[in-house]
Order: C-alpha cells, then sequence, then structure tokens
C-alpha cells in the first residue's frame, strides 16, 4: 500500500522506499549547477557505466531528459522520425515544436507500437541539400513502451542498422528499459550498442522520487548540460534526489521480475470476472489493459467504487483500462482487488 490505499495508476505513484529516505538524509550535496554535487557525480557516472556510455546528465523528469535529447540532436527546423503514439507525440504537450522547433514525422505502427522498418527507411530524407525538405536528424522510439509492450533486441538492431546507413542518430525513451532488459533476460549495456542516448526514468517502477539520467557520449552530454540550463533545469543541492536515483540503480532494477510476474497474476484473476476482456498480449512488463464489455459498471463507476474502498485507479483511456503493479503491489492486495471487484458484479 501506498499511503494506506492500493494504488494501480501507474508505477510513477510509488514514495521513496528506507534505504532511499535514509541515503537522502544523508547525502553529501552541493552546487551542482556549479559542477559541485559529488552525489550528482556519482550517480551520473553510475548511470553511464551501467549503459557502458560515456557520461549521465541528472534532470527532473523524463519529459525533460526527452526534450533536451531532441534539442540537442537537431537543429530547428531539422526533422525526427519516431511512432504515431510514443510518449513523446502524446505526453510531452508538444514540447519538440516549442523547445527544439523540430518536425515530427510520425509513423503509423504496426505489431503492437513497432515502427515498419520499410517505412522508417522511405521516411528518411535522402537529399540532405533539397532545399525543399526538412533534414532527417534522429529516429526516436520506446522500450519498454507506455503500451506495456517490449522492443525485441532484433528489432532495435534493426532500426540501428538503417540508422548508421543515413549516419543518424537513435535516441531510446528508455523510461522503463530495465523492464524491458528484465524481459529480454539481458543486460541493460547489451541493449545499448543499439543506440546512441537514451533517458532513463528513476521514478518508474524504481520508486526515487523524482528524475531521470539522460545518457550518451561526453560530446553529446556536454552540449545536453546548455539546453538543460536554458530550460530551467539546473538544480543546485540536487544530491538529495540523486541519492535516492543511486538506491534505485543499485537496488530497485534488479527486482522488477516481481512486478512482471504479478502482473501476469493480475491479468489471470480479472478474467474470472463476468464482463471484463484482458488483452493477455500486452502484459509483458507490470501492466495489464483490458476492457468493461458487460461488467456491471461504468469505468467511471469503477473508479469511484474502488476509491471509496481504498483503492485507486484511472479511468478508460479510448475505452481500455490499465492496472500497474508496483513495489507497494502484492498478490495479497490484488486478491483483495480482484474481491472487490467481484462484489459489484
Amino acid at each position: 500500500m501506498i499511503n494506506g490505499k492500493i494504488n494501480l495508476r501507474s508505477d510513477t505513484v510509488t514514495v521513496p522506499t528506507e534505504n532511499m529516505r535514509k541515503a537522502m538524509f544523508e547525502a553529501i550535496v552541493g552546487d551542482d549547477v556549479y559542477g559541485e554535487d559529488p552525489t550528482i557525480d556519482e550517480l551520473e557516472e553510475k548511470a553511464a557505466k551501467m549503459f557502458g556510455k560515456e557520461a549521465g546528465l541528472f534532470v527532473p523528469s523524463g519529459t525533460m531528459s526527452n526534450q533536451i535529447a531532441l534539442f540537442t540532436h537537431a537543429d530547428r527546423g531539422d526533422e525526427v522520425i519516431l511512432p504515431d503514439r510514443c510518449h513523446i507525440v502524446q505526453h510531452e504537450a508538444a514540447g519538440s515544436a516549442i523547445i527544439a522547433g523540430v518536425q515530427l514525422r510520425c509513423i503509423q505502427t504496426i505489431n503492437g507500437g513497432e515502427m515498419p522498418l520499410d517505412a522508417v527507411r522511405d521516411a528518411i530524407r535522402k537529399d540532405p541539400d533539397d532545399i525543399h525538405q526538412p533534414k532527417t536528424a534522429l529516429i526516436t522510439y520506446e522500450n519498454a513502451d507506455s503500451d506495456g509492450r517490449v522492443r525485441s533486441i532484433e528489432y532495435m538492431a534493426n532500426i540501428k542498422e538503417i540508422a548508421e546507413d543515413y549516419n543518424l542518430s537513435v535516441h531510446i525513451d528508455g523510461a522503463r528499459i530495465f523492464n524491458a532488459a528484465c524481459v529480454l533476460d539481458t543486460d541493460v549495456k547489451e541493449l545499448s550498442k543499439y543506440f546512441d542516448t537514451i533517458s532513463v526514468c528513476l521514478s518508474k517502477g524504481l520508486c526515487a522520487p523524482v528524475g531521470s539520467v539522460l545518457i550518451g557520449s561526453k560530446e553529446f552530454i556536454e552540449k545536453a548540460r546548455r539546453k538543460r540550463k536554458i530550460l530551467g533545469g539546473g538544480m543546485r543541492q540536487a544530491g538529495i534526489l540523486a541519492a535516492a536515483g543511486i538506491v534505485a540503480l543499485d537496488e530497485m532494477t534488479q527486482r522488477l521480475k516481481e512486478d512482471h510476474e504479478n502482473a501476469k497474476y493480475f491479468a489471470k484473476r480479472l478474467k474470472e470476472i463476468r464482463g471484463i476482456e484482458v488483452f493477455d498480449d500486452r502484459v509483458e512488463i507490470n501492466m495489464v489493459f483490458f476492457k468493461l464489455k458487460d461488467y456491471r459498471l461504468t469505468s467511471e463507476n469503477l473508479v469511484r467504487y474502488l476509491e471509496d474502498n481504498g483503492v485507486s485507479i484511472n479511468g478508460e483511456d479510448n475505452g481500455i483500462m490499465r492496472f500497474v503493479t508496483n513495489y507497494y503491489v502484492s498478490k495479497e492486495e490484488i486478491d483483495q482487488v480482484i474481491d472487490l471487484m467481484k462484489l459489484a458484479e
């Protein structure tokens, strides 16, 4: 439970663990804008090393991390190729137009979120000297994505190969990259060969209260640091926050399999309830997607009913509902939710 409630809205609703609170209390801090916060330095170096890259940059949020990546990779008027339903397109308030001033070339996805490889290749502007066209600057996508699906290593390799054919960079929105690595049964360092930069969230599934790390080459991160300053992301004694991020990387990345197993258990139990259709093909990480078909309550009424009984959920989005497991959701609590939903039948 979190603050006395079972919270299934997202894996961002978690609170810091006791180890995180202790680390935050004891953190040695300094002014990070001056480059004098040793705990920030430790987090950035640790994150970069985990991914086999040269440098990292701590930022307040995943959205800022992605937007800094676009801002750094591309010039104003350049074009970025990305999936039509990815986070940058759907959930970052058109920041790419406002901040980086780039044009988004959205590719309609197939196979649960993949951009067709032929469509990616076709979308690349082949003649950078053609004054009538924007220049292609970047290819980006999510792994794992917020629809609960994981991109395969083969797919990642194919995208990287296309990018290299045209001397382009690849950025990954890796808010849940550790979930993806868990499903793929590999290490994030192994996945790193398939992208140039990545945004890694410390609060999605990992329980840190704040922050993401943008990771890439030393040259890229030096440029990105200036972009962070422009966006107001330069923080002072932020080592208090970075301390929790260090614990997240050291401890919480190792236990995500438990969340995935709980999601599968949740999906299995939901199928016991009349009037609910579970999308089994989307239960890859810590998310369960389902539809209310002939269930007695509407989505709005279900939200209200569960809230009255100590369970927080989100309503439907385009007819689809989502439950998300996390560190603070146990099998026993899943059973409690199922019993409540059965009583509402």
